[in-house]
């Protein structure tokens, strides 16, 4: 009965899948997996190859800022960081912070087993032209030239 429940459940995954999840699983825990936990690796495994939840975890925490520069190894942990708040992973304790940023990043993942293409937003482009400041002097003679046009 346990064999069939295994077999269902796990239907929808490739052969490969479902190894490379199950060998995950068996090096990351003390005891052998149940089939909740080989699940949830089939369906990180299955996303594009991105690392588990925790690994993610550690590679935000790590990150240097500028955050947006970082080569992320998925845009998928830079915006699970973002939506958990880098002050807040950087200053509360991993059994504090953790589950809000594996939330967001599980949330990130369903998205992307969806079919949703996440990547990180490129950052604007400075003007061609940037402004300076006019001298005092000169933005006052403008000022004057502008009060004599309104007086008229």
């Amino acid at each position: 009965m346990a064999k069939r429940l295994w077999a269902k459940l796990l239907a929808d995954y490739s052969g490969q899948v479902i190894m490379r999840a199950a060998e995950k699983t068996v090096k990351d825990s003390t005891y052998l997996p149940n089939v909740h936990e080989v699940l949830m690796r089939c369906d990180i495994a299955d996303v594009h190859g991105l690392p588990s939840t925790h690994a993610a975890y550690m590679e935000a925490c790590r990150a240097p800022s500028p955050k947006r520069e970082y080569s992320w190894t998925h845009p998928a942990i830079y915006y699970a960081g973002r939506a958990s708040d880098w002050f807040f992973l950087a200053n509360e304790p991993e059994a504090v912070a953790f589950p809000v940023f594996k939330r967001n990043y599980e949330l990130l993942l369903q998205r992307i087993q969806q079919g949703e293409e996440i990547e990180l937003e490129l950052p604007k482009a400075l003007p061609e032209h940037s402004s300076v400041p006019l001298p005092r002097k000169e933005q006052q003679q403008r000022l004057h030239a502008l009060q004599d046009l309104l007086k008229d």
